[in-house]
């Protein structure tokens, strides 16, 4: 059989800090984040199928994205779930509707092998996450990879 990696293309704004660092990114800042999810797979074979030489429909890999990812992330303030920042997030959510909490540091990095859990949690049997690459600038990116994570 014929494996096939099949990449799609995803975008979403999102603004961060981080806590505790010690340069200018411990200030609240926003990105115009490109991530690019790929999944690996053996097209059906089966001509009575209707994804008959799919991996996977793009559809169902959008949805899926757009569910656990962007939705959640687009428009939203990340923030660091710690004990020094509990005021600011108290203060920032009366006034902010999407405050996004999350138990690790928001960077690149972190936030990949994050999207990297929910999505492969969801992707149908036979397919698998290969890589994502996530773009906070037009010239810095983070890469995850199935293969460095098994």
């Amino acid at each position: 059989m014929t494996v096939i990696r099949l990449t799609k293309e995803f975008s979403f704004e999102a603004a961060h800090a981080l806590d505790g660092y010690d340069g200018p990114c411990r200030e609240i800042h926003g990105h115009s984040y490109r991530l690019f999810v790929t999944v690996k797979g053996c097209p059906a074979e089966d001509a009575d199928d209707p994804k008959c030489g799919m991996v996977m429909d793009f559809g169902v890999l959008k949805r899926i994205v757009n569910e656990e990812i962007v939705s959640r992330f687009d428009h939203a303030l990340v923030l660091r779930d710690s004990a020094s920042g509990a005021e600011l997030r108290r203060v920032l959510a009366a006034r902010f509707g999407n405050i996004v909490t999350v138990d690790y540091q928001p960077t690149c990095e972190n936030m990949l092998a994050d999207f990297a859990r929910r999505i492969a949690a969801r992707l149908p049997e036979g397919v698998a996450l290969h890589s994502l690459k996530l773009h906070e600038t037009a010239t810095s990116f983070a890469e995850w990879f199935a293969g460095d994570n098994e």
